[in-house]
């Protein structure tokens, strides 16, 4: 699924050859997404790029009479086209710019969205979302006093985007393992100084991911086609049974809410 690192790539990746241009109409060939595909979109025309940008795992295109909602789901990706050229069976939606350019959304699993609303604030989809990882709101004195006395996981603690937004299962294994933390402790049970490593890892490991493109495992390519190139710098994730890299230890894998997360049983305590 992409995380925060590939939906940001993306948004740098499609503003340029959108804000301040026109988009003539969108050509929508399968509205079953994981939610119908909003009928604003599908009547839209000539409507002004003023801005992309990027909330938790959401694309928000603004526009001069309101705002499109993209999310990429498990499988989705974003790619500008240089002219219009036909389809795919998996590609589903296509904004048609005046430049002659195209947005093209595909999707193999179709669990992504494209939404419209008026206005930001009467979003449900946006509603109750903790704080950027990478703004000053999110620190090692919040992390700390908001987990003061949870009995959860650390790793599924970090990933509820009430507490935090876009720190997804992959970030999510490789920012504690390069913080020494086990997945499996009780976020209550952190120091005020791992609950400032581990908030300082999580914005390293998401910048770095950022830097390199973010991560392909499967599906997800920048707006260029190509892949994010994170993958070749993972440390624990999808590497259960190989030695780990900072102490030869075969990295584990075990379940916890339904994820599979990777650690090193000498590295992180």
């Amino acid at each position: 699924m992409p995380e925060l690192p590939e939906v940001e790539t993306s948004r740098r990746g499609i503003s340029p050859y959108l804000v301040g241009h026109t988009i003539l109409y969108a050509e929508v060939r399968n509205t079953r997404l994981r939610w119908p595909v909003s009928s604003e979109i599908l009547s839209l025309s000539d409507q002004v790029v003023l801005g992309v940008h990027r909330r938790a795992k959401y694309l928000l295109i603004e526009l001069t009479a309101g705002w499109i909602i993209v999310h990429l789901g498990m499988s989705g990706s974003l790619r500008i086209l240089s002219e219009y050229i036909p389809p795919e069976k998996h590609d589903h939606v296509d904004l048609v710019m005046d430049s002659g350019k195209v947005l093209r959304y595909t999707d193999p699993r179709r669990f992504g969205a494209w939404l419209w609303t008026d206005n930001l604030e009467e979003s449900a989809v946006l509603a109750h979302l903790g704080p950027e990882p990478l703004s000053e709101a999110f620190s090692g004195d919040y992390l700390h006093q908001r987990s003061r006395g949870k009995k959860t996981r650390v790793k599924q603690w970090i990933m509820d985007n009430k507490v935090v937004v876009g720190v997804g299962n992959i970030y999510a294994s490789e920012s504690l393992f390069m913080a020494g933390i086990r997945p499996d402790r009780m976020i209550g049970s952190l120091s005020e100084t791992e609950a400032h490593l581990l908030a300082d890892t999580i914005k390293r490991v998401l910048l770095r991911s950022i830097e390199q493109g973010g991560t392909t495992l499967r599906d997800f390519l920048q707006s260029d086609g190509k892949p994010g190139y994170f993958a070749q710098a993972l440390q624990v994730y999808g590497r259960a049974g190989e030695g780990c890299r900072m102490c030869g230890t075969p990295i584990e894998m075990a379940k916890h809410g339904q994820r599979s997360t990777f650690f090193c049983r000498v590295c992180q305590r």
